[in-house]
């Protein structure tokens, strides 16, 4: 069992930076694949970053590419979203998860967090 809190949205200027953090909870987090997803009023769940245990592999979504840094410290059980010259498109509430595996995919991932709003004006 984990448990993910996510932190650190808000509202942030086109072009400017938010971090967003992920504190995991549970036994066996040190071996989960963790990702980001996030949605948009009206619109379907996307990936957005995903990051192996080791945080050795990321993956991300293209639009991201470039601007977002996925990370992970185990020691402090907590994932990282870096997120650079955000576009108002990026706007979105922004969901954490643990997977068996790195995926692309929302439905492998077992466990998710509340989400943290993140909205970019333009």
């Amino acid at each position: 069992q984990v448990q993910l809190v996510e932190s650190g949205g808000g509202l942030v200027q086109a072009g400017g930076s938010l971090r967003l953090s992920c504190a995991a909870s549970g036994r066996t987090f040190s071996r989960n694949a963790m990702g980001w997803f996030r949605q948009a009023p009206g619109k379907e769940r996307e990936f957005v970053a995903a990051i192996d245990w080791s945080g050795s592999i990321a993956y991300y979504e293209d639009s991201v590419k470039g601007r977002f840094t996925i990370s992970r410290d185990n020691a402090k059980n907590t994932v990282y979203l870096q997120m650079n010259n955000l576009k108002p498109e990026d706007t979105a509430v922004y969901y954490c998860a643990a997977a068996t595996r790195p995926t692309t995919e929302g439905r492998k991932y077992d466990y998710w967090g509340q989400g943290t709003q993140v909205t970019v004006s333009s």
